[in-house]
């Protein structure tokens, strides 16, 4: 099963990535990513994770995915020959703003050291 879920999740990044690419629109100067999906054992919801370029961004992106929703969702259930289908809902990722912030620190590290 645990197999399954790793196809699905790669599967519903994927798309969502392309259609996102091709058929939302963000403001001009951000930069969209989807970083990763986690999906429920049942398959039932999937969990998207994005990343927006620049920082303090991810709340405006985070609203037009939500109203959005509806639409993404039907090009999913179009798009994939599976079933069932998760339920999809985006969140902000976190991690990569961390690994951001102690990239920094590292070369502030280092700078201090030399």
């Amino acid at each position: 099963m645990a197999k399954r879920l790793q196809r699905v999740n790669a599967l519903l990044k994927k798309e969502l990535a392309k259609i996102i690419l091709r058929e939302v629109e963000f403001p001009k100067d951000t930069l969209v990513t989807i970083t990763r999906a986690e999906t429920t054992p049942n398959l039932a919801e999937s969990t998207v994770f994005i990343s927006v370029m620049p920082e303090g961004k991810e709340e405006k992106v985070l609203e037009i995915l939500k109203r959005n929703i509806y639409f993404l969702q039907q090009k999913i259930n179009n798009r994939l020959r599976m079933r069932p289908i998760p339920k999809i809902k985006f969140l902000a990722e976190k991690k990569t703003g961390e690994a951001a912030r102690i990239e920094k620190i590292l070369e502030q590290l280092k700078k201090e050291k030399k």
